[in-house]
């Protein structure tokens, strides 16, 4: 019998960058331990930026669509992982016993603002998708380590 698999969910503010990643990440490195979930407080549309970044990585994230977190009220989640302090300060509560992990990154749009030139943003974006490669290649046991609080059982949000 195969070992079921972590349901975890990386939570932004619009799922439009690095949830996003972190989604792309985890299918393509930890598809055998875990089932991956990207959603966001609003839905801002796929990052053209981060799609280009994920492909110089060797991962596909075009067919990935930007979805709003009330989209996934009924799955039962293992982990929560907010990648940004807006969705953690603003998670919902979802059903089940899932924990809610806080694994900050900056915001590769944000930042890519202040670029003189379309490399110079593209930089932004390079540098926060190599840590958040790094992070979910130590998931599960990374998620051990982030700061983390019990999201409340009931309904959803």
């Amino acid at each position: 019998m195969a070992p079921t698999k972590l349901k975890i969910l990386f939570l932004c503010t619009g799922n439009s960058c690095r949830s996003q990643m972190a989604q792309g990440f985890a299918r393509s490195l930890k598809a055998d331990m875990i089932e991956s979930y990207s959603a966001g407080i609003e839905a801002h549309g796929l990052n053209e930026h981060a799609v280009q970044v994920m492909a110089e990585a060797g991962v596909d994230i075009s067919t990935q669509t930007s979805n709003r977190v009330n989209k996934y009220t009924c799955v039962t989640f293992d982990y929560i992982v907010t990648v940004c302090g807006h969705a953690y300060e603003h998670c919902p509560m979802f059903a089940g016993d899932a924990k809610v992990v806080h694994a900050g990154f900056d915001d590769p749009p944000r930042l890519a603002k202040e670029a003189g030139t379309e490399e110079e943003a593209l930089d932004h974006y390079r540098r926060v998708r190599d840590e958040i490669r790094t992070f979910v290649e130590g998931l599960p046991g990374g998620l051990y380590g982030c700061g983390s609080r019990q999201a409340a059982s009931g309904g959803g949000g």
